[in-house]
């Protein structure tokens, strides 16, 4: 979250929002002045400021859409632009050049109490769509891993599932089950297991590209999505995952002795036009998972063998 109460004044044009100083130091903030668009970007990154307050050096539209782009945060920070009175244009180039989040105008000879009248309503609106988000997150993501939870996985699954299928393109699906996780919460206290989830998931998440999809389906299950991913790659990706989580075996914080720490994957692939559903492709990983886990755990195994039909041995 941006600091509450920094605000970076960028007068490019270099004319008067030195004046709004005083009274906005008077209202609580804390003020860092900028004079040209470089300068604003590289202290907006390093200082994260609760509000832009932008007096741009032009009418044009450059400046704004650098630091739109620059407003990465979710929700962005919001920016308080600074327009002459005598330019109609003001409010269309805003709504144009900052497309995302907060913004709000205010005329270059308006007093400093509509500054800060300004600047106090963007704060409040972006405080509470940050706490939206905030809310939003916790309901998508599992709090101990950071994946994505059951149902938000679900529907990343059909979503991708649908777009390989429309655009002919390759998908992977990988199902993840940790190897005798029950007797590691049978023989230490529960944060034992709690510590070795939160590492897998870790391990999880750095393992993988950004575009790729993880979540935690419940207990010591996960699953992975790759997008335009086929089989060879795939398996890459399985061996890649299992000595990660191989990795985490060990001394663990709080556990009475070392913990031998393994997974099982199941894992099928899409080609863009071989399965008939989302719910066909987690089927067959399925599947898969079960094989693996029989045949003695850390391992991944393929739903198919090579010529394309249903293994009817563990392959690993």
């Amino acid at each position: 979250m941006p600091n509450a109460q920094l605000i970076l004044c960028c007068d490019h044009r270099g004319e008067g929002l030195s004046a709004l100083v005083p009274p906005l130091e008077a209202a609580g903030y804390r003020l860092q002045q900028s004079r040209n668009l470089r300068q604003t970007l590289e202290l907006f990154e390093r200082l994260d400021p609760c509000v832009l307050v932008v007096d741009p050096l032009s009418s044009g539209s450059i400046e704004l859409e650098a630091l739109d782009r620059a407003r990465s945060s979710e929700p962005p920070v919001p920016v308080l632009l600074v327009t002459d009175p005598r330019d109609p244009l003001a409010a269309v180039l805003a709504s144009r050049s900052l497309d995302r989040g907060l913004w709000d105008l205010v005329r270059r000879d308006a007093p400093a109490e509509e500054f800060v009248l300004r600047i106090e309503s963007l704060k409040s609106q972006y405080l509470r769509l940050h706490e939206m988000s905030e809310l939003r997150h916790r309901a998508l993501y599992d709090d101990r891993t950071e994946l994505l939870r059951p149902h938000g996985f679900q529907e990343r699954l059909r979503e991708h599932f649908s777009a390989a299928q429309r655009h002919h393109l390759s998908l992977a699906l990988l199902l993840i089950d940790l190897d005798r996780f029950g007797q590691i919460n049978k023989q230490n206290d529960h944060t034992v297991g709690d510590y070795v989830i939160s590492q897998v998931g870790g391990s999880i998440r750095h393992a993988l590209r950004a575009e790729d999809v993880a979540g935690r389906l419940g207990g010591d299950e996960f699953a992975v999505l790759l997008p335009y991913t086929r089989k060879h790659d795939a398996s890459h990706v399985v061996q890649r995952l299992l000595d990660a989580i191989r990795a985490l075996s060990g001394r663990i914080p709080g556990a009475r002795s070392e913990i031998d720490v393994s997974a099982s994957i199941g894992y099928e692939t899409f080609d863009g036009t071989d399965l008939d559903s989302a719910d066909t492709l987690r089927q067959h990983a399925e599947e898969a998972l079960r094989l693996a886990k029989q045949a003695g755990g850390h391992r991944g195994i393929y739903f198919r063998t090579p010529n394309g039909e249903k293994p009817t041995a563990p392959i690993s």
